[in-house]
């Protein structure tokens, strides 16, 4: 089946879609007037998360990636084009592990941690690689501590992908970045990365991604508290709140 453009259909306004027939015990009428209006909103967001998407799909065919990267892998050395396996599409995540720290970033870690628990729905459909600077056993011994189980990692210190695919320098701290490749014919080329950061940030928020890739934002933009501004993930906590 192939899949409907948003752009060529003609939808139903979001209003006449956003009358709820839902009610929860003892909300008022303007809890209810102000809920179906925030879900037209939520059905708006929706469209043109799809209209995004369906433009990104369409994009022209990116450069050829200038060499075949070589990697160290858990499993000993890979070519960037050895990491697709069976796929014709895979997503590379730079990992702020470079050899300059002792401990991984802790954004960079919550989001990992997601990550492994999709992981073995997400590899049905795309290769997954998760890169960092530094040696293959320093970013294996982190991950058995954290108990990730089906990230594939790799290490890029012996090669110029981090500066050529994240834009980092490699005497200064590391970068976090999501790229696209595709291969076809046995050619691989750059399809996406996440361009967004500091000098596209609106005032007072973070330099982050739309859609935002992070699972622990997406459940706390739902709460009344939101992110917070002076909060972020650690590695570590004390006792959980009850």
């Amino acid at each position: 089946m192939t899949e409907a453009d948003p752009s060529t259909q003609t939808l139903k306004p979001a209003r006449l879609l956003a009358d709820s027939p839902r009610r929860f015990p003892r909300e008022s009428a303007e809890y209810r007037s102000a809920r179906n209006d925030l879900l037209a909103e939520e059905i708006e967001l929706r469209r043109h998360i799809e209209r995004v998407a369906v433009q990104r799909r369409a994009l022209p065919p990116g450069g050829v990636v200038p060499q075949d990267y070589r990697f160290e892998g858990e499993a000993g050395p890979v070519t960037l084009s050895e990491m697709f396996g069976a796929h014709d599409t895979l997503v590379t995540y730079n990992w702020m592990f470079g050899p300059q720290r002792a401990r991984p970033c802790s954004m960079c870690t919550s989001l990992l941690s997601a990550y492994d628990g999709e992981m073995p729905d997400i590899l049905q459909r795309v290769a997954f690689a998760v890169i960092g600077r530094s040696p293959i056993d320093k970013l294996v011994a982190f991950k058995k501590e954290r108990g990730w189980r089906h990230l594939r990692l790799y290490s890029s210190g012996g090669n110029t992908f981090n500066r050529d695919y994240a834009a980092e320098n490699p005497d200064g701290d590391d970068q976090p970045a999501f790229n696209v490749f595709t291969r076809s014919g046995g050619t691989v080329r750059h399809f996406w990365a996440d361009e967004m950061g500091p000098s596209t940030a609106d005032p007072g928020q973070d330099p982050r991604g739309a859609p935002d890739v992070m699972p622990i934002w997406t459940v706390l933009d739902m709460t009344p508290g939101g992110r917070a501004s002076d909060w972020y993930p650690k590695l570590e906590y004390g006792a959980v709140p009850g």
